[in-house]
């Protein structure tokens, strides 16, 4: 398991009965993980001084409860800095465990020793886009929500990432994808976190089962003669370790040759010593 065991201002405190207690900065969030199937006693006291609490309803969703928490505040990765605010299905703007997969695109474009053109795709709120572009490359940002790119804009302004060094586009991926073959553009690079379900801007339904193999694919095509690797992550539960390391030794070594490995990603939680699974990550590298 690939475990984000760098951070100094988050951490899992505890896990029980479907919900974990966790530390952004100095508030506590208690929120729901469909991981957490164990009913535990809670040990940390900290499950009473807890900031803001997402309640799920029985009817699918659910709406948070706040104790003294601010409407939005800062947290802190090394030298990227990231706006924290609550909103609709329990997240917070941010998905700690993505930091080990930060990381490993950071060495990687560390030891390319040369500007690399990264396509980071439903890139979110900027996570991987800021950690490539501090790491020196040029970076494409795509995402269909308005809202997340500016958020995204936000993260980069605070962690003083050059203006220049990301692109920043509103639209849908595949679409966009397919524009670029078009083009002919390349990228030394690929990340993408696709969800496990959406629409897109003509009504079209994505399902990742369906739709991930097809969409990697097209993808490959974007990879320049001298492409350094290609990341994908995923939060759906049948898109284990090995699916993911099959489709892209199929899709890429053995057009390219290179490397795949895949692995489980996590976070460990302070009181039980355990580490909390968080989806899964695939790797392409070309050394």
């Amino acid at each position: 398991m690939w475990i984000a065991n760098q951070w100094k201002e988050y951490e899992i405190l505890d896990t029980s009965n479907g919900e974990k207690l966790e530390r952004w900065g100095k508030y506590l969030l208690v929120r729901p993980d469909p991981q957490v199937i164990w009913n535990t006693p809670k040990t940390s006291p900290e499950w009473k001084k807890k900031n803001g609490h997402y309640h799920r309803s029985s009817k699918g969703g659910g709406e948070w409860e706040f104790f003294n928490l601010p409407d939005e505040w800062l947290l802190h990765y090394n030298d990227l800095t990231f706006h924290l605010k609550p909103f609709r299905f329990k997240h917070t703007g941010l998905f700690p465990e993505q930091a080990v997969n930060w990381d490993w695109c950071k060495q990687q474009i560390t030891k390319a020793d040369r500007p690399l053109k990264i396509l980071n795709l439903f890139a979110y709120t900027g996570g991987a886009t800021i950690s490539a572009a501090k790491a020196g490359a040029h970076v494409t940002h795509v995402d269909a929500s308005k809202g997340m790119v500016g958020w995204a804009k936000e993260n980069a302004l605070s962690s003083n990432v050059e203006s220049t060094s990301i692109r920043f586009i509103v639209d849908d991926c595949i679409k966009f994808v397919e524009r670029e073959i078009r083009r002919g553009n390349t990228y030394d690079g690929i990340i993408m976190d696709p969800p496990s379900y959406g629409r897109g801007p003509k009504g079209e339904i994505w399902k990742i089962e369906e739709s991930i193999f097809p969409f990697i694919e097209l993808c490959a095509k974007l990879l320049s003669k001298d492409a350094c690797f290609f990341l994908i992550n995923s939060y759906t539960t049948g898109l284990q370790p090995a699916v993911l390391s099959y489709m892209l030794n199929t899709v890429i070594t053995k057009q390219r040759g290179g490397f795949v490995e895949a692995e489980e990603i996590g976070i460990p939680v302070r009181d039980s010593k355990l580490i909390l699974p968080c989806g899964a990550s695939g790797r392409w590298f070309c050394s």
